[in-house]
């Protein structure tokens, strides 16, 4: 699909979709539970990928809306019946395969092109060290990948500077395992924030697990239990980042973007607010009801660390390029390895709208004071968070910008261009 936006002014209120990174985790322990309800789901291609591996290791799914009422296999998988297709989730694939090497026998798991051409080694070693099965089909650590023979737990060392879901999927499964597991970091812990929330979704499902001096620890033997039976997903930070920015980029003279859903939690992409604050925008949040509020604004470059946030990267490109002076994307070199490179494809696509770019292996400068946006046909490369990022961009360009692969917000964000227009944007689909 084909979406054309034109330069827009936008104001009102929306709501943020449900976090992605929560709902992965709150399906899965729903499952290594013996039941719980989850409500405020996201209901998305990647988070249906999670439903489906619930499915097929033997609990049962049952949703409506945004509640999902999970039967689950209460810690020990059976064999699936058929394949899992992880499809384009990457947090769907890392953390099955902890679960599906608690298996008696072996789960194949695969997915789409880009998502076999991701890195899975580490974790694979991981579950081998802990006494399980766990190998790629091709021999090169990228699925489809062959798990299970009920690995045990133990102690296990791992890099932190590949993935976080590592050891999240560890840490999930390490709870129902006999020994329990030890993780140690042989690198730097990069995207840090994404363990604590698994952390936090373990504690609220009844689960104990910590950080260490080295690492992880998770003690084995427990069951998954949420108080009541029910789980709650908060919003999206990492889409709040689009709405934030279309507001501050954008935002109708007078008027702002209101922003529900926004309630604090353990999510490292809540880091965008500080962000689009530091480049001269006025955000105002009020953190008890759960609302930001962002006005536009003439804003300024900044220099960005986004080792623990690699998924804001796309949307602060963007607010670089139409930014004055310039913004460094610092600590980078992780991001690359996502649904697409998300480096190289926000310096090539931005590039196509006239913006200056300097790309370097661990470093994205956007060089905003040589920069005036032009509409443009750009690539959303199959990567949801590229094509809400080059929307942003059309916001505010000269002339019109057509993204072609828009269908993939369906990753994340289902209906955002139904909010964009609902904001006031000029948004076309074909």
């Amino acid at each position: 699909m084909d979406v054309h936006i034109s330069r827009s002014r936008v104001q009102g209120r929306t709501r943020a979709p449900p976090s992605k990174s929560y709902t992965h985790r709150a399906i899965l322990a729903a499952g290594y539970s013996d039941g719980a309800v989850v409500r405020d789901a996201l209901v998305s291609a990647d988070t249906k990928a999670t439903m489906r591996a619930v499915d097929a290791f033997g609990g049962t799914i049952n949703r409506e809306g945004q509640t999902v009422d999970v039967t689950g296999f209460d810690g020990r998988p059976e064999t699936p019946a058929d394949v899992i297709d992880c499809a384009n989730s990457g947090t769907t694939m890392r953390l099955v395969t902890g679960c599906a090497a608690l298996g008696e026998n072996l789960s194949v798991l695969t997915g789409d092109e880009s998502l076999r051409s991701r890195p899975q080694g580490p974790l694979l070693e991981a579950v081998i060290e802990l006494d399980g099965r766990a190998e790629s089909t091709r021999r090169n650590g990228q699925a489809p990948l062959v798990v299970g023979d009920e690995m045990t737990g133990g102690t296990v060392e791992i890099p932190g500077d590949v993935s976080s879901q590592y050891i999240t999927a560890l840490l999930l499964a390490g709870a129902v395992t006999d020994e329990g597991i030890d993780v140690e970091l042989t690198t730097e812990l990069k995207s840090a924030p994404y363990v604590d929330i698994t952390l936090e979704v373990l504690s609220d499902f009844g689960i104990e697990a910590e950080r260490t001096d080295d690492g992880f620890s998770v003690p084995g033997g427990q069951s998954y239990r949420p108080a009541g039976g029910e789980y709650s997903v908060p919003g999206d930070f990492s889409s709040i980042s689009y709405l934030l920015a279309a507001g501050a980029v954008a935002g109708a003279e007078g008027e702002s973007v209101v922003v529900e859903g926004a309630r604090p939690s353990a999510q490292g992409d809540s880091a965008i607010v500080d962000i689009v604050r530091d480049m001269g925008a006025t955000v105002d949040w009020d953190e008890d009801a759960g609302e930001l509020t962002v006005s536009a604004a003439d804003l300024s470059g900044t220099t960005v660390d986004v080792g623990d946030t690699p998924d804001l990267l796309p949307t602060i490109a963007v607010l670089g390029a139409i930014a004055d002076g310039d913004t460094v994307i610092e600590n980078c070199e992780h991001v690359r390895y996502k649904e697409t490179d998300r480096v190289s494809a926000m310096a090539e696509e931005l590039s196509k709208m006239d913006a200056h770019v300097t790309e370097e292996q661990d470093r994205l400068t956007i060089h905003g004071g040589q920069t005036d946006l032009v509409g443009a046909e750009v690539d959303g490369r199959g990567d949801h968070r590229i094509v809400m990022s080059l929307a942003i961009a059309g916001l505010v360009a000269d002339g019109e910008t057509t993204i072609a692969g828009a269908e993939h917000v369906d990753v994340s964000f289902p209906n955002f261009f139904e909010t964009m227009r609902d904001l006031g944007a000029n948004v076309r689909e074909e």
